[in-house]
């Protein structure tokens, strides 16, 4: 690739990631449309000057416009309406996972995929199976909840990014298992909540079990059976059934809210997977949803969304609405933390693999945050 070619694709990419025209981003940088114009189409190679203005106005380095973007292959990515920013999420998952790559390498501390380990797709004949079969593969009892996601993605081999995205249509992508993954990206915009980017890394993990032809180079599936199979999988791997049923059996003399609160927090599910559940196996009838909606009403004065209804959720994982002002009794995004990675820079930084410059790059932090997080480290 020229490096015309090259700065006009991290142009491009980088203009569409935060939603501005060519004419808006030319206003911004004191430029010329004709010149952003030129340069996006590569037929031009822009002075240096030129580059820090147009640095400037889309508040990012000169390096990010003129960086060699590695290609990811082997991905899964999803959204329920077409996002503009795609380019700049791919790009960035990329730059983390060299950047994760290195930092095992040169601690020796790479993780096996302990959740695939002898995988056979031919054993998981429903996404429930599998999902018990993964839980046994990592050594998770048949009614032990999972207290910390994060940290058992990524002590069983599962690296994962935790993304800041303003797009509530994109909650996360998978990287198959290769050179590089795997790996499981997620959403953590404020607006969704926290029981949304919990259930998006298990339904990823689904994903990377039960679908594993789908990560086939830069791949944008579309298939409604593979989202609902993974949404079943997260379901059971979250909340197993051999769990949820006596739990909930032992809460019948309490209200309905207060059944579902206490289950919801004891999963760190969402309201909406418990009431699912409670359908789709039976124990209740559809109208548990609105005598929820009734309790809730009366108890917190707030009625709840229509999107919320079990006929929508049963089209797609995307029919559900996830903002976290509609989540009662809310699980903390502390129970939401990765770890893994600031380890392996701590381990780096101290074992003088890397810079201080370097581990900031990894960590997407300034240098003076580095040097402010290196003096809060203890133990």
């Amino acid at each position: 690739m020229t490096d015309e070619a090259r700065i006009a694709a991290n142009l491009v990419r980088l203009r569409l990631d935060r939603d501005l025209t060519q004419e808006e981003l030319a206003t911004r940088a004191g430029v010329s449309r004709g010149t952003v114009g030129k340069i996006e189409r590569g037929t031009t190679l822009p002075r240096a000057g030129t580059l820090r203005t147009l640095a400037k106005a889309l508040e990012v380095h000169v390096a990010d416009l003129v960086a060699v973007i590695r290609p990811l292959e082997n991905v899964r990515f999803r959204a329920h309406t077409r996002v503009h920013s795609r380019g700049q999420i791919l790009a960035e998952v990329s730059d983390w996972l060299a950047a994760y790559d290195e930092l095992e390498a040169c601690l020796d501390e790479r993780l096996p995929f302990r959740f695939g380990a002898h995988w056979d797709p031919a054993w998981a004949k429903t996404p429930t199976e599998a999902a018990n079969r993964a839980r046994r593969a990592v050594g998770l009892g048949s009614r032990e909840p999972i207290r910390d996601i994060c940290g058992l993605l990524e002590d069983n081999g599962v690296k994962l990014l935790l993304l800041n995205k303003p797009r509530d249509s994109f909650f996360g992508l998978s990287v198959g298992c290769g050179s590089v993954g795997p790996a499981v990206v997620v959403n953590t915009w404020d607006r969704i909540s926290v029981e949304r980017w919990i259930f998006t890394a298990a339904h990823e993990l689904g994903h990377l079990l039960l679908h594993p032809s789908e990560y086939l180079g830069d791949a944008d599936p579309g298939s409604q059976d593979a989202e609902r199979e993974a949404d079943a999988f997260a379901s059971e791997f979250l909340m197993p059934e051999k769990a949820f049923r006596p739990e909930w059996h032992a809460t019948r003399g309490q209200p309905l809210i207060v059944r579902v609160l206490k289950i919801k927090r004891m999963f760190r599910v969402s309201y909406k997977t418990v009431l699912f559940r409670l359908v789709v196996s039976g124990q209740e009838k559809a109208s548990v949803w609105p005598a929820f909606q009734s309790q809730h009403k009366a108890r917190f004065g707030k009625t709840l969304r229509k999107a919320d209804e079990p006929a929508a959720m049963e089209r797609s994982e995307f029919a559900w609405d996830w903002r976290r002002s509609g989540e009662p009794s809310r699980v903390s995004r502390h129970d939401f933390v990765d770890d893994r990675l600031s380890r392996l820079v701590r381990q780096a930084v101290e074992g003088h693999y890397v810079s201080l410059g370097r581990a900031a790059e990894v960590l997407k932090i300034t240098q003076m945050e580095m040097r402010q997080l290196t003096c809060e480290w203890a133990g």
